[in-house]
């Protein structure tokens, strides 16, 4: 545990420096609204039907796991906040489209480790493909400047509301981030 010094010369742990917040908690509140606002704004301007012949569910688990990469269903269901056996039958649907594969983990036989085929990879950059030009088209008027600062600020967000140190672990919510 990190020490600090007290004026008085008496050390003291930093976890027993009381922590004032630095936000107000109505501006908190109001980025918790915005924030879930944003959420569905965004998902209703980027996401149609005509992203493809799969659910917006599948092809949400096959974004996020074209991102991380090859691994443990049970590590992706933590990524996804959802439950193994919810997963489960979404990753049985992409291996039937021929999306995912899934094989035996050599570290451990009882376990599967899945990926995204080629066949999903592509399906995966005509999504992006498709999202990335509605957004930009979306985002007529503003620069190069403005769209930076808006993600540096989400990406900042994100990275915070990820922290470890933040994190509540309770059963309905397997990485243990507190939902709102």
């Amino acid at each position: 545990m990190h020490q600090v010094s007290r004026p008085s010369g008496v050390a003291m742990s930093v976890s027993s420096v009381p922590t004032v917040p630095s936000v107000s908690l109505g501006t908190t509140e109001a980025l918790i609204d915005e924030v879930f606002l944003f959420g569905r704004v965004l998902r209703d301007a980027l996401v149609s039907e005509g992203d493809g012949h799969i659910p917006r569910a599948l092809t949400g688990v096959l974004l996020v796991l074209a991102a991380r990469g090859e691994c443990r269903q049970n590590e992706l269901a933590t990524e996804l906040c959802v439950s193994q056996s919810s997963l489960s039958r979404q990753i049985t649907d992409l291996v039937d489209v021929g999306y995912v594969t899934r094989h035996s983990d050599p570290a451990d036989g009882r376990a599967f480790r899945i990926r995204v085929s080629p066949e999903g990879m592509a399906y995966v950059k005509h999504v992006r493909t498709q999202r990335a030009a509605r957004m930009q088209k979306l985002m007529t008027g503003w620069n190069e400047t403005e769209a930076a600062i808006a993600l540096e600020s989400i990406r900042h967000l994100k990275e915070t509301l990820f922290d470890p140190e933040h994190r509540i672990v309770t059963s309905s919510n397997p990485i243990g981030t507190q939902s709102v």
